[in-house]
C-alpha cells in the first residue's frame, strides 16, 4: 500500500515538473504535437501507478525522451519559419472582406453552421461585417471586423441604436432550409422570388443566403470560392 502511495507522489511531481518545463499552455491552445506530447506523458505515468510490477524507472525514462524531444522540436521551431509551419501548419483563412473561402471551409472540415456558430461565440453576427476570420495553428478563431478600428461610433453621433436581431440561414450549400422558411412564416416561392430579384436563377447556385442581423439579404454564390 506505501509503496502504491509513494510511487504515486513520485510521478506526480515528475509530470508536473515535466509540464512545467515543456512550457505554459491551456489545453486549448496546445499545438497538435504538444498535445500528443501530453497525451503521452500522462499514459506513461499512470503505467507504473497502476503496475506496481512495472519499475518506476521504466515511465520515468521514457517521459525524460518525450520532453527531451519536445525541447528539441520547440528550439527548432524557434529558429526555423517552415519547420514551424510544417509541424504546426499555416492559420487558414475562412473569411475575407466579408466572402466565405468555400474550398478553405471544407479544408477544415467544417460545415456553415460551425462557422456561424463561431462568429456568435465572438460576438459577430453578420459575415458582411468581417474583414478576415483565420483559424489559427492553435485551432482558436480569430476575427477582424471592418468596423472595429471605426473612429466614430453611433453614441458620438447621438443616432439610435438598431434593433439587432440573430442572422437566420435560408439556404445553405444549394439547400433551402424550411427552419428559415418557418421563422418568417414564408414558402420557397418567398425565397425563389428574392433569388430572382438578385439575378440568380436557382437556389443551387447559391452557398449561402439569409438575413442578418439588420434585417439584409445576405448571399454569396457557389463560384464565388
Amino acid at each position: 500500500m506505501f509503496i502504491v502511495f509513494f510511487r504515486t507522489i513520485i510521478l506526480y511531481v515528475f509530470v508536473v515538473i515535466t509540464m512545467r518545463l515543456m512550457g505554459k499552455r491551456q489545453i486549448g491552445e496546445l499545438q497538435p504535437f504538444e498535445l500528443v506530447i501530453t497525451i503521452m506523458v500522462s499514459e506513461l505515468a499512470a503505467l507504473p501507478m497502476q503496475n506496481a510490477g512495472i519499475p518506476i524507472i521504466h515511465g520515468i525514462i521514457p517521459i525524460i525522451t518525450l520532453l527531451t524531444l519536445q525541447v528539441i522540436l520547440s528550439e527548432i521551431q524557434l529558429k526555423s519559419d517552415k519547420f514551424r509551419s510544417l509541424i504546426d501548419g499555416r492559420p487558414s483563412i475562412l473569411i475575407k472582406n466579408g466572402k466565405v473561402n468555400i474550398d478553405e471551409l471544407k479544408n477544415q472540415r467544417l460545415s456553415i453552421n460551425d462557422l456561424l456558430e463561431e462568429l456568435r461565440i465572438k460576438g459577430e453576427l453578420d459575415i458582411s461585417d468581417i474583414a478576415y476570420a483565420l483559424i489559427e495553428t492553435d485551432g482558436q478563431m480569430s476575427i477582424i471586423n471592418k468596423h472595429q478600428h471605426d473612429n466614430v461610433k453611433r453614441e458620438d453621433l447621438n443616432i439610435k441604436e438598431e434593433q439587432i436581431s440573430l442572422p437566420v440561414l435560408l439556404i445553405c450549400n444549394g439547400e433551402i432550409k424550411e427552419d428559415g422558411l418557418d421563422y418568417y412564416k414564408k414558402d420557397e416561392k418567398w425565397i425563389k422570388d428574392i433569388l430572382t430579384k438578385n439575378n440568380i436563377n436557382s437556389e443551387k447556385e447559391v452557398f449561402i443566403a439569409l438575413m442578418d442581423s439588420k434585417g439584409e439579404f445576405f448571399y454569396q454564390l457557389m463560384k464565388e470560392r
